[in-house]
């Protein structure tokens, strides 16, 4: 059976292959759908369909939340993140396609115009001052987000390309509650951004 994914070395850890496998195939049946041209169910994913009526939808923010356990000679970590951030793209172009038809491009564009104005709020606070800090342990050091965030206020000042790849490949090290941003709000911010830059690629 061919694998998705090149695998790691024998004695490294990867992402569990039959949970990345399992994914990808319900994120395929989601994205491309399971019926056949004649509108019946194709007999070969009868079976998996089965397993899979229980799960809600997949949808853009799914992908990109989605995680797997490591294991050795497991999948490459770098190979299947790639892949994920091209199905979370192909996930937000079919929806945006859905909505356009629907409601046109105007109402689009005021939507993500409305998100990114959201957005910005936080972006005008001074540097140290964007975030709360961890209530206790270390965090994201601040120093670092707040250079990914000056590179976001260039973009809605601007116009300065990012991508929506960068900010979510952006990591950043750890430092102690005095000069550390709480993690989880900054994941959640930057998850809004990605959100707002996949609408316009």
């Amino acid at each position: 059976m061919t694998e998705l994914f090149p695998r790691v070395s024998m004695t490294a850890r990867g992402y569990d292959i039959g949970q990345v496998d399992a994914f990808f195939e319900r994120a395929r049946r989601d994205y491309e759908g399971s019926v056949a041209p004649d509108g019946e169910t194709a007999p070969d994913d009868a079976v998996a369909r089965e397993g899979a009526e229980q799960l809600e939808p997949l949808e853009a923010a799914t992908v990109r939340t989605a995680a797997f356990d490591l294991v050795r000679h497991g999948y490459s970590p770098v190979a299947v993140d790639a892949a994920l951030d091209r199905l979370e793209a192909a996930f937000v172009a079919a929806d945006r396609a859905d909505f356009i038809a629907e409601n046109g491009q105007g109402a689009w564009m005021t939507g993500v115009v409305e998100r990114a104005t959201t957005l910005y709020e936080r972006l005008t606070r001074p540097p140290g001052e964007r975030f709360a800090p961890p209530q206790r342990g270390r965090g994201y050091d601040a120093a670092q987000v707040d250079v990914l965030l000056d590179a976001l206020v260039a973009y809605f000042d601007e116009g300065t390309p990012i991508q929506a790849a960068q900010v979510r490949s952006t990591t950043f090290a750890s430092a102690p509650r005095a000069r550390a941003y709480a993690e989880g709000p900054v994941d959640a911010y930057l998850g809004r951004v990605v959100d707002v830059l996949l609408a316009v690629e």
